[in-house]
Order: structure tokens, then C-alpha cells, then sequence
């Protein structure tokens, strides 16, 4: 079955991911993804060291945070109704999540000095070893796994959508706690969020040299999500483990 026949509500992994494949001759590569997606990351790590040093300094970068989240969930959600906008729009995500992570990076680190550099440790492991397990075939992505995985992931991301809205009317989800249902549910995200990044390696190998060019731009797009995804819930249960133990 192809997988462009596959849908899915999930904006990171939608079919317009790999819609109008034969509209370019120039075809989307790994190795366009890989320089994309380095690129990106600096830029990233740049901007998150920049707000990070901004808040040691003293300066409230509260609503710094807040404001990347929610530029990085409308640019993503513009991003996935309008796909060829991606090449203008993923710098932009790409500064939105710098500016999101630099704020939540340094309020973990305000409070716990080595857990952000332990969370980036753990994600770049995590990342070598989900592509040694895909690689090698020991994990196989079926149509049954992907049906999971991004099962997994939506509902994950509606629960936390769902909250966030409670928290506006002053209930508190249990989810943020440091109970042991919280700790639980973080292990969870971030196992979804790793068994994710099968499906960004899936989708890349099976377009590469077949997708046109700009579509690089996508799939950098879903790879840097999954990532950012996956440091946020390993530097989270991190902390919570630090406060629970």
C-alpha cells in the first residue's frame, strides 16, 4: 500500500507532506534534508543560547516562551494547509521553537543546572538509536505500527491541548503534577515522540529522489518537530524525577 494513500489528522505527518510529487525535477534528497535540518538546528541552539542568556541577566522571558509555542503551532498549522509555503515558513518555525526553547530551557536550568545539557545528551542518543533500530531493520515500520504511532501521538497532543485549556479556567491537570500518573504519562510522550522519528526516517526513504525539491523543506519541517517534541518531554520527566526523588 502507498503511503501517500495513508491520511491522517496529524498536521506533522499529513498527506500534503506528499502531495503533487512530480511537479519539479528537481527531487527532494537526504542529503537537502541532512544540511537543512543541521542548518536549523544551529539556528535553534543560536537563538535558545540568546533568550537563555537574556534570562540569566534577569530579564522576565515569560511571555518570550509563550509567544514562541503558540507563533510555532501557527506557523506549523499554516504549514500543513499550505505546504509550499514551507521554504518561507520553516525559518520561521525554526526561530519561534529557538525562542520557545531558550525560555523553557533556562527555567529548567534556573532550577536544575545540568538537566537541560543531560536532555539534549539523552535526545541525541535517542535520535542514533531509533535510526540504528530503523537501519537495521529491527524495527520494521508496518502500516499497523504507523497507525499507532500516530494514533498515539494525536491523542497525546489533544490531551495536552485539552488541559492547557482547563489551566485557563484554574484546573490543574493532573498531567503537570509530579504525581506518579504524571511521571507515567511523560514516560509515554516520550517513548511516542522516539518511535516517531521511525516514521520521519520512513517517509524520507521512501520519497527520496522521488518528491520535488521544496519538499525538503517539509520534511525538515517534521523532523526538527519530532526532535524539539522529544527533548521537551525528556527534559520535563527529568525534572520531575529531580523534584519527585
Amino acid at each position: 500500500m502507498r503511503l501517500s494513500n495513508y491520511k491522517t489528522n496529524n498536521p506533522v505527518f499529513s498527506e500534503y507532506f506528499w502531495e503533487d510529487q512530480n511537479d519539479s525535477n528537481k527531487k527532494m534528497t537526504v542529503s537537502g534534508i541532512l544540511i537543512k535540518s543541521i542548518v536549523c538546528i544551529i539556528v535553534i541552539a543560536a537563538i535558545t543560547s540568546y533568550i537563555w542568556k537574556l534570562n540569566e541577566e534577569g530579564m522576565s522571558v515569560k511571555w518570550l516562551t509563550i509567544g514562541g509555542m503558540l507563533a510555532s503551532v501557527i506557523i506549523s498549522v499554516i504549514i500543513s494547509v499550505r505546504h509550499h509555503w514551507a521554504p518561507f515558513l520553516v525559518p520561521l518555525y525554526t526561530i519561534a521553537k529557538g525562542v520557545f526553547l531558550g525560555g523553557f530551557s533556562a527555567f529548567a536550568h534556573k532550577n536544575f543546572p545540568e538537566l537541560p545539557y543531560q536532555a539534549i545528551g539523552v535526545t541525541i542518543v535517542t535520535l542514533f538509536v531509533m535510526l540504528l533500530l530503523y537501519q537495521t531493520r529491527i524495527i520494521v515500520v508496518t502500516k499497523k505500527l504507523r497507525s499507532v504511532i500516530i494514533t498515539s501521538a494525536v491523542s497525546i497532543m489533544v490531551v495536552y491541548i485539552i488541559s492547557l485549556i482547563l489551566s485557563f479556567f484554574g484546573i490543574k491537570s493532573y498531567i503537570w503534577g509530579t504525581s506518579w500518573f504524571a511521571i507515567v504519562f511523560n514516560c509515554i510522550a516520550a517513548m511516542v515522540a522516539s518511535f516517531a522519528l521511525l516514521l520521519d526516517f520512513d517517509y524520507i526513504e521512501r520519497y527520496k529522489n522521488k518528491a520535488p525539491k521544496y519538499k525538503e523543506w517539509f520534511a525538515t519541517w517534521g523532523l526538527l518537530a519530532t526532535l524539539i517534541w522529544l527533548y521537551v518531554e525528556i527534559l520535563r520527566l527529568m525534572q520531575k524525577l529531580a523534584i519527585r526523588f
